[in-house]
């Protein structure tokens, strides 16, 4: 169940963040761009909280991809690589966004307006924007390799 709630989470927040970003750039919503981060990381946070409980103590993954063609038990295949690969994106990935925000909420004003940490803030969050959506598609290739593929 919770693979699947994270599968489509990823849907919406790909978009969301995209929302936010340009509403930050280009409609210089600068607050509402804060509370949508806030609010995402808080539900980021919480969901995937949910998700390493249910995949290390209720679902076993493996015998759930069983089924799949790109899977072998005790094999390194597709399935392994692409876990191998998403992990590299999804571990660091929450650090990173939790750093921005902690700097953020720390750094600028409130309300959140430009000042001398928007330099260090879009660097970081550039990167933090672009390892969430990685770790998105990598998870939506994993997932479909070892449920979907059939």
């Amino acid at each position: 169940f919770m693979l699947d709630v994270v599968f489509l989470a990823m849907f919406l927040v790909v978009p969301w963040l995209g929302v936010s970003i340009y509403l930050v750039r280009y409609r210089k919503m600068y607050d509402l761009h804060k509370w949508m981060q806030i609010v995402m990381g808080v539900v980021l946070l919480l969901a995937v909280t949910a998700f390493e409980i249910d995949m290390r103590f209720f679902t076993d993954w493996e015998q759930l991809a069983a089924g799949s063609p790109y899977f072998v038990q005790g094999a390194w295949d597709a399935v392994w690589i692409s876990l191998a690969v998403h992990l590299c994106f999804a571990v660091p990935t929450p650090l990173i966004w939790i750093f921005v925000i902690v700097q953020a909420v720390r750094k600028f004003p409130s309300p959140a307006l430009p000042s001398k940490h928007s330099q260090q803030h879009v660097l970081w969050a550039r990167i933090a924007a672009i390892m969430m959506t990685l770790t998105a598609v990598t998870g939506w290739i994993f997932y479909y390799l070892a449920f979907v593929a059939s």
